[in-house]
């Protein structure tokens, strides 16, 4: 039996711009065997939240670059577990400063990948820590 494809929304949120770094990531999770959404830019904590309830969305991982990261992945992390998605696993990257981290965790965003992290190793970090 074929194992299921993780299931990763892919999300801007906030007024930032710049995207290339999200797509390039998506298609790197797609070539890595992953389905991805990616949801564009200009997402608001809801509409990230909608798009993983509707896909059923194993991971969610967001990309700021914009300095919103403190209040925006926090918010997703709850409006997940108001929909009782505890299990979805998110992770972030982008420009977060590394002081911003450990609240960032502490709020339930797994992992943080800042710029240079080897896809490689943010690969792997999902295949380990997604629901199974």
């Amino acid at each position: 039996m074929a194992e299921k494809k993780i299931k990763m929304i892919v999300a801007k949120p906030g007024l930032d711009g710049h995207d290339r770094g999200a797509k390039l990531l998506s298609r790197i999770f797609a070539e890595a065997g992953m389905e991805v959404i990616y949801t564009g830019l200009r997402q608001t904590p809801e509409m990230i939240v909608a798009a993983a309830v509707q896909e059923d969305a194993d991971v969610v991982g967001l990309s700021s670059l914009s300095g919103v990261h403190n209040y925006f992945f926090p918010r997703v992390v709850e409006l997940l577990r108001e929909k009782q998605m505890n299990d979805v696993l998110v992770v972030g990257g982008g420009i977060i400063p590394k002081e911003d981290i450990p609240g960032l965790k502490q709020a339930g965003v797994a992992e943080i990948f800042g710029p240079g992290t080897n896809t490689e190793t943010i690969v792997n970090f999902i295949k380990e820590n997604v629901r199974k």
